[in-house]
């Protein structure tokens, strides 16, 4: 019989995370002090500001130095020349921009304002500034592999950021990285309640994943950047985060 729930539990507690820090460790600790054991087929999701700041992924900006392409399209977004320069390193290119907005098709592929760079929670200097992980799949197979090591089980890990979407209000949390999971579960083939088949059923389901968590994670001064969610069912797949972009041929939109 199918068990249409799930459990979803923010770990309490996790330090201010800093470059070089044991991740996977962090979450066995974590897991500690909630009076468990991870589990075969659980799910942890990890905010993406602390795999960023693990991997040094924090600049000042007193460092940067802004260059001509910067500095022009500063001057139309209204934004500091310094932060532009760092959004257009981390871009393939710009989709949007206009006063106050700036939208860039990211290194890692997606769609996204800023290129994901955030001064939110970054801790130090007043002028850090916190650029996402450089391969956040890459990084969460690599935590997905320690855990095993460490725990024995197979565990499926979610990195995740938030994002906001070009015909709806409000951020929702994405996933940027996966490891042991499906990031995309394509469903067509199977049938309905009716018998009827299904024909275009895809669903995204690392972010839909990424999602429950940010409802018990928060986006303020929760300090809850790592969820364990255990009891959910799905294909044993080893998807990627890079599986959720759509390509540019289909997008009608770009």
């Amino acid at each position: 019989m199918y068990d249409a729930s799930f459990q979803t539990i923010a770990l309490p507690n996790v330090p201010m995370v800093k470059a070089g820090d044991d991740i996977p460790q962090l979450i066995l600790d974590g897991i500690d002090r909630i009076g468990t054991v991870v589990r075969d087929g659980d799910v942890i999701v990890i905010a993406s500001k602390i795999i960023s700041k693990s991997e040094g992924r924090m600049v000042r900006l007193k460092d940067v130095r802004p260059g001509e392409e910067a500095i022009y399209v500063a001057s139309v977004v209204d934004k500091d020349p310094r932060i532009v320069e760092l959004i257009l390193s981390e871009s393939r290119d710009i989709s949007r921009m206009r006063q106050g907005v700036l939208i860039t098709e990211h290194n890692l592929g997606f769609i996204s304002a800023n290129s994901g760079l955030d001064a939110s929670n970054v801790n130090g200097f007043q002028d850090n500034v916190l650029l996402l992980p450089i391969n956040p799949d890459k990084t969460a197979e690599k935590i997905r592999q320690r855990l095993k090591d460490l725990t024995g089980q197979k565990l499926a890990i979610v990195i995740t950021d938030t994002h906001g979407r070009p015909f709806r209000l409000g951020n929702v949390g994405i996933a940027i990285g996966v490891a042991g999971m499906p990031a995309v579960w394509d469903r067509r083939g199977e049938h309905d309640l009716f018998g009827r088949e299904m024909v275009a059923t895809v669903l995204g389901y690392g972010d839909m994943v990424a999602s429950v968590a940010h409802l018990v994670m928060g986006e303020g001064a929760e300090g809850l950047p790592i969820v364990l969610i255990r009891g959910l069912q799905f294909p044993q797949e080893e998807g990627r985060a890079s599986d959720l972009n759509r390509p540019s041929n289909m997008d009608l939109y770009r």
